[in-house]
């Protein structure tokens, strides 16, 4: 692991990985760790991890890896908000243009990140906003799955956003263009969807999906589910109520 964060030249990170973690105390420090290695060939990068009111060690466990990784900052939320505001309160406080993010549990493969940010930090295409994984081979129950494939069926069908897969943790964005979005809860779940409504290009890219490192899911089928059916329809009014224009300003005559 680098024990001394790099700088590019106006002592900015080329990217700022944010982490929402909730309970988390087993997965943080290999989490972190792995995270290291994944940006190591960038120029120069940052750790966001909020601490979405956790009630066990996950904390302290961040607090240990800042001695071992100068590029992890760390948020608290008193409370915990849930993932959607963990996510935008790390985004908010970071300094990269490009923000990428992923689970705090483990399941989104950290060296899965440099496929997931290249296409932004390439800037080869000015247009894209928003790059969004999506996962193969998926460790998760049968039941999960099941209704996991349901929801992207159905809110496809709804929003038409070109994904079969909104709810994979590993997504990279423009710093600013997301900020510029409305900010609710769950909104982490419909990005795609969002970015299109305002202007912005999406691309995809398929990444691996593992077992949780520790601890257990925070959501339930049946509660994500009935969540979800009032955010769907939610969402659908936003997309087609959205204006996205620009404004420059004329020059003095």
């Amino acid at each position: 692991m680098s024990t001394e964060p790099k700088e590019n030249a106006d002592n900015r990170p080329t990217v700022s990985v944010v982490i929402p973690m909730h309970n988390e105390q087993g997965a943080a420090a290999g989490l972190i760790q792995g995270i290291c290695d994944a940006a190591s060939d960038l120029p120069a990068f940052e750790i966001i991890a909020v601490d979405d009111g956790s009630t066990d060690g996950t904390f302290a466990a961040l607090q240990e890896m800042q001695k071992e990784c100068p590029q992890l900052r760390i948020l608290r939320h008193k409370t915990a908000g849930g993932q959607s505001a963990a996510v935008h309160s790390g985004v908010k406080a970071a300094r990269a243009d490009i923000c990428c993010t992923l689970d705090g549990d483990g399941q989104n493969p950290p060296e899965e990140l440099p496929k997931i940010w290249a296409p932004l930090v390439s800037g080869d295409d000015a247009q894209v906003g928003l790059v969004a994984g999506q996962r193969v081979g998926r460790k998760d129950t049968a039941s999960k799955k099941l209704a996991s494939r349901f929801a992207n069926a159905l809110r496809g069908w709804m929003l038409k956003d070109g994904t079969r897969d909104t709810g994979c943790g590993f997504k990279a964005f423009r710093t600013q263009a997301f900020l510029d979005l409305p900010f609710f809860n769950h909104m982490h779940r419909y990005l795609p969807a969002l970015f299109k409504a305002y202007g912005w290009n999406v691309a995809l890219v398929d990444v691996a999906h593992q077992q949780r490192m520790t601890g257990e899911s925070k959501y339930t089928n049946f509660g994500r589910a009935m969540v979800g059916i009032w955010d769907l329809f939610g969402v659908v009014w936003l997309t087609r109520r959205a204006k996205s224009v620009s404004a420059t300003e004329a020059n003095r005559s």
